[in-house]
């Protein structure tokens, strides 16, 4: 049965009931640059118009900061699908977000900081 109008419709035999990219209107490119592991936040400014479920079901995920890979596992949509919902909420300032940060150097190669990590797992079993 159909959920409440900002759940996605769901049917506990049938599964979602709307097709993840009818949910993006078939847009298959999100407009903000986002990665599975940028991480997103609610702004607290609530979009104009109307979006649809699933971007409110997104927007109440994002109370604090979450990844989009989370996000995309929570709300059972793809991740482009997912990336594309986001990018609305960013286009409407509803949602802010900052891209992970990544190591450069060799930080990322240090033999002592691998063998420090491997101690550290030894010595929990």
């Amino acid at each position: 049965m159909p959920g409440a109008p900002d759940e996605p419709w769901l049917d506990d035999d049938a599964g979602r009931l709307v097709r993840p990219y009818t949910v993006s209107e078939g847009r298959t490119r999100p407009s903000a640059d986002l990665d599975l592991l940028t991480l997103v936040l609610a702004t607290g400014v609530r979009p104009d118009g109307y979006l649809g479920p699933e971007h409110s079901q997104v927007l109440g995920l994002c109370g604090g900061p979450v990844s989009v890979a989370e996000i995309a596992a929570t709300v059972h949509l793809p991740a482009t699908v997912t990336k594309v919902v986001l990018s609305d909420l960013v286009e409407r300032g509803a949602v802010t977000t900052r891209g992970p940060v990544h190591l450069q150097g060799p930080a990322t190669n240090d033999r002592e900081l691998l063998e420090a990590v491997l101690d550290g797992l030894r010595r929990r079993l």
